[in-house]
């Protein structure tokens, strides 16, 4: 079972992009049956964060694996796949296991280190366990990945300096507008994003936060967690005019600002200056709004040119988190080879005692009357040959299966031999580290 994973992310896609293969949570269900139909898929899990979409896969044949995750993406979107494959990132075997244990660490995020990411891999593998998509190889490596995520921020401590998205965000608005006490913040949405830049709204000395959603009652309550105040959705506007800052994080599929309403806002604001952070994906407000006059408007891919006050001591603590990884990569390769090596070598083991077996009693008969120190010799040969011809296989198997290519290897010499060879039922509990604590959805990204 070859562990493959395929998707794109901040790095080689544009948010336009992005949004446009993004999976709303509401169906991921009905996805990832979907996915799971596609030939050569033993087991799947879909990462969409609006950072990234990633699909992570278990296959017997990594060339029928990509090949089906990659039509499933243009299947499912409507692009042609030599469109999305200037976009797309496609790692097998080693990498795509190394790649998941950097992403579930924050190594990977556009803010390093950052947390939610965590939360947001545990809430993917939740959802493929749910719709009983997955394996015991992704169990595992899901499994693993997250213990490690954890392991990394323990040790390491990367997470302790607040740089999320939506810190970020904040730090924008303070780099534009300077102090941000006593000017008027209007957060539109509710969710995971809103309130964590809520939070970190309070913590900057903001003193005027207003909350909309299309959810009244969920405004209200997040209202009430940042002394806030809570407007409703449909009175947004009246706010929209005097506000000096809106941050929108919702779950929208379609814009919520569009250039032609906030045209008429403007007018009304006389001139005065607002500046928008877009920062969900599908993005809330329309790119032509950042064309109007007096009008800042950043979306999530802006946020990259903040510089985070803590941008050295996280870079420090990756260092740190990819020995960390490297560690933990080879404990993992080790399993996944001894998962393969060990039957293996059995299943050799035991066809040639059979075929031994099954020549020496044919040879036996032939011979006629043979006196029992006769029979033994030729039982004794047979058994040196048999032994002598496997031990140079099981003996290089061995001395592969602790390399990166000893899962290839293993392979081969069950296609070579034709063996029949089932994994292993159980992982061994030094690698599978246990991912104590509920593991929270976090809708927005990164």
């Amino acid at each position: 079972m070859f562990p493959v994973t395929i998707g794109l992310n901040h790095r080689s896609a544009p948010v336009e992009i992005r949004e446009k293969m993004s999976f709303h949570s509401s169906r991921m269900q009905e996805v990832l049956r979907q996915l799971k139909g596609y030939p050569g898929l033993e087991g799947v899990v879909i990462l969409s964060t609006c950072n990234r979409t990633e699909i992570y896969a278990a296959t017997t044949d990594v060339e029928v694996g990509i090949r089906s995750i990659k039509q499933f993406l243009a299947d499912y979107h409507g692009v042609e796949e030599n469109v999305l494959d200037q976009y797309l990132c496609v790692y097998t075997l080693y990498d795509a296991v190394r790649h998941l244990f950097r992403v579930t660490s924050g190594l990977d995020s556009m803010v390093r280190g950052e947390t939610q990411i965590l939360g947001q891999v545990g809430n993917a593998y939740q959802q493929a366990n749910d719709a009983k998509v997955t394996n015991k190889s992704i169990n595992v490596l899901f499994q693993t990945a997250l213990a490690v995520g954890k392991r990394v921020r323990t040790d390491t401590l990367i997470d302790q300096h607040p740089v999320s998205i939506s810190y970020t965000a904040v730090e924008l608005a303070k780099q534009h507008l300077g102090e941000l006490q006593g000017k008027g913040i209007l957060i539109i949405g509710a969710g995971e994003m809103s309130t964590l830049t809520a939070k970190h709204l309070v913590a900057a000395g903001a003193s005027t936060v207003l909350v909309s959603n299309r959810s009244y009652e969920k405004a209200v309550t997040l209202a009430g967690e940042c002394s806030g105040r809570a407007v409703r959705f449909d009175d947004m506007d009246q706010y929209l005019e005097v506000v000096d800052i809106v941050i929108s994080s919702t779950a929208s599929t379609h814009f919520v600002l569009q250039s032609d309403r906030m045209k008429e806002i403007m007018e009304k604001r006389k001139g005065c200056p607002i500046l928008l952070i877009d920062i969900a994906v599908p993005r809330d407000i329309h790119p032509d709004v950042g064309e109007i006059p007096n009008i800042t408007l950043f979306d999530i891919d802006d946020l990259r040119g903040v510089v985070d006050r803590h941008h050295q001591e996280r870079e420090l603590a990756a260092l740190s988190a990819e020995k960390i990884i490297e560690e933990e990569m080879l404990l993992f390769t080790k399993w996944l080879n001894s998962l393969f090596v060990v039957p293996t070598i059995v299943a050799l083991q035991q066809k040639g005692q059979k075929t031994k077996n099954a020549q020496l009693s044919r040879a036996l008969e032939r011979l006629g009357t043979l006196t029992p120190n006769q029979e033994k010799i030729i039982s004794s040969m047979a058994n040196s040959i048999v032994n002598h011809l496997l031990h140079g296989a099981i003996t290089n198997l061995k001395e592969y299966a602790t390399t990166s290519q000893g899962h290839l290897y293993t392979e081969i010499l069950q296609n070579l031999f034709d063996l029949d060879v089932a994994e292993e039922e159980k992982r061994p509990n030094l690698m599978l580290k246990q991912n104590s604590g509920q593991v929270h959805h976090h809708r927005r990204a990164e």
